[in-house]
C-alpha cells in the first residue's frame, strides 16, 4: 500500500512529499509543485535526483533533495 507524507517548513506550507510502500523499498520525493526531484532507496542506502544521479550513497534520507533551488 503506498502512503504519502507531507514535509513541512517552519510556517506549516508544504515544501514536498515521500510517497512509500513500492515493491523496491524506494520512495519518491516531490517538492511543493508535485514533480519528482528524486528518489531514495532503503535497501541500496542511497538517493538519487530527478536525472538519476546519485545525491548520496550512505544515506536514504529524502531531505537530501527536498528544497533544492532550481
Amino acid at each position: 500500500m503506498l502512503k504519502r507524507h507531507f514535509i513541512r517548513d517552519g510556517n506549516r506550507r508544504i515544501i514536498g512529499s515521500v510517497t512509500t510502500g513500492y515493491s523496491d523499498s524506494s520512495s519518491v520525493v516531490r517538492d511543493q509543485r508535485n514533480q519528482i526531484t528524486g528518489r531514495t532507496n532503503e535497501r541500496l542506502n542511497n538517493v538519487r535526483d530527478a536525472r538519476g544521479n546519485i545525491v548520496s550513497t550512505n544515506s536514504a534520507d529524502p531531505g537530501l533533495v527536498i528544497g533544492r533551488k532550481g
